[in-house]
């Protein structure tokens, strides 16, 4: 009879090996980089904070984490801009002000991994910022926005950007994101010249939270919710990400 302990090391011994395979696939590919033999290149994915928190905030590190396992992804970045860095946490510039920034990461990250789809994702502000890059001719094979902040201050809809992208984008959105009314974006969306998708986390807010009566209601869990949100992406980046 195997024992607690016994049947408890073996669980964590699963866990641990979607990651250890994705490791030991990048370990194959920088070896066939050297080599010259041509490998198919794993994904990967410059991750861009929202306007009101850094890249080390709880959510983001829960996305980083499922967005790595579920695209089996080289890596994915995250990191800080500018007005966010240095632990001093000040009212973010215009958009277009970031873009820039953002542009230079996207290269350096780039050049880690030349010849490896590039695939640009962002949380609200950040996904509108990653589209901006996009638009400037970055080589990105793909967006993943994360709660499109569709609506601007007057309540119109921004949709000028999002009508000049070429490359595949993939949209997720809770249904009650205020930023995002859902008929709004529809409508954009068949305007749009590139690919693209939309998956609704069906009672989330700009973040994809969920009340709790709704969970109850839907006999669903937060964590359920968003683990269809991100195997979405994965078969998104599957249907319409060339491999490197």
């Amino acid at each position: 009879m195997m024992t607690r302990r016994a049947s408890k090391r073996r669980r964590t011994v699963q866990k641990e090996e979607p990651e250890d395979r994705r490791k030991q696939q990048v370990k194959e590919e920088k070896e066939a980089e050297v080599n010259g033999s041509s490998k198919k290149k794993l994904p990967v994915v410059v991750f861009a904070h929202g306007a009101g928190a850094p890249s080390t905030s709880d959510w983001m590190i829960r996305w980083k984490d499922m967005l790595t396992k579920e695209l089996n992804a080289a890596e994915v970045v995250t990191f800080d801009y500018p007005y966010m860095s240095g632990g001093k946490r000040r009212a973010p510039p215009k958009a277009d002000k970031l873009v820039d920034f953002h542009s230079n990461v996207v290269k350096e990250v780039a050049a880690k991994y030349p010849g490896h789809p590039l695939i640009l994702a962002g949380k609200s502000m950040g996904s509108r910022v990653s589209c901006m890059v996009a638009v400037n001719g970055i080589g990105a094979s793909a967006i993943v926005c994360l709660g499109y902040p569709l609506k601007g201050a007057n309540g119109a809809a921004r949709d000028e950007l999002l009508l000049q992208i070429d490359v595949p984008v993939m949209f997720i959105q809770g249904s009650k994101d205020g930023l995002c009314p859902l008929k709004k974006l529809e409508a954009v969306r068949k305007k749009m010249k590139c690919i693209n998708e939309l998956h609704v986390i069906d009672g989330g807010d700009h973040s994809f939270k969920i009340g709790k009566k709704h969970l109850q209601l839907t006999e669903s869990t937060q964590e359920e919710a968003e683990k269809l949100a991100v195997h979405a992406i994965a078969t998104f980046v599957s249907n319409h990400v060339k491999e490197g």
